[in-house]
């Protein structure tokens, strides 16, 4: 299988994915999608004491579209919500040793479902408005760069 400019940590992401699943009735969920290229996360967190204590991905998507989802649970997993709130797109695609330049949409996605996740749940237990909990990033944004 050729490897396309991915690093060891993207392959071994997408070969062997942490925290795949669903969990059922979580505290906060959250969806993000690309329409452009069809790539869609979802992440699920249970929250314990304002910390992530439990987080699963369903992703429907390419290669790094998976490793990016695997990378972002397992650098969320324990955080507390304010701390995972600032894990950033960049911080995903640097903790997986990069992405191919056509491929960092996808550590978008990544950070947007983990920040909507943790929306959604703010939310639930009111510490933010339903309004401040709009998803963050552009809706179709195109899949590779110039």
């Amino acid at each position: 299988m050729a490897q396309v400019g991915y690093s060891k940590k993207v392959m071994e992401h997408f070969m062997n994915p942490r925290n795949v699943g669903v969990i059922e009735n979580p505290d906060g969920y959250g969806k993000v999608g690309n329409p452009v290229c069809g790539d869609l996360m979802e992440i699920f967190i249970k929250v314990k004491d304002d910390k992530i204590d439990d987080i699963k991905f369903r992703t429907f998507g390419c290669g790094s579209a998976i490793a990016v989802s695997s990378m972002v649970t397992e650098m969320a997993k324990g955080k507390p919500l304010d701390e995972a709130m600032k894990i950033t797109r960049k911080d995903v695609a640097d903790e997986l040793e990069g992405l191919p330049p056509q491929k960092m949409h996808c550590s978008n996605l990544g950070a947007d479902a983990l920040h909507a996740a943790i929306k959604n749940y703010w939310v639930k237990i009111g510490k933010i408005k339903p309004e401040e909990a709009k998803p963050e990033g552009e809706e179709g944004e195109a899949c590779s760069t110039e």
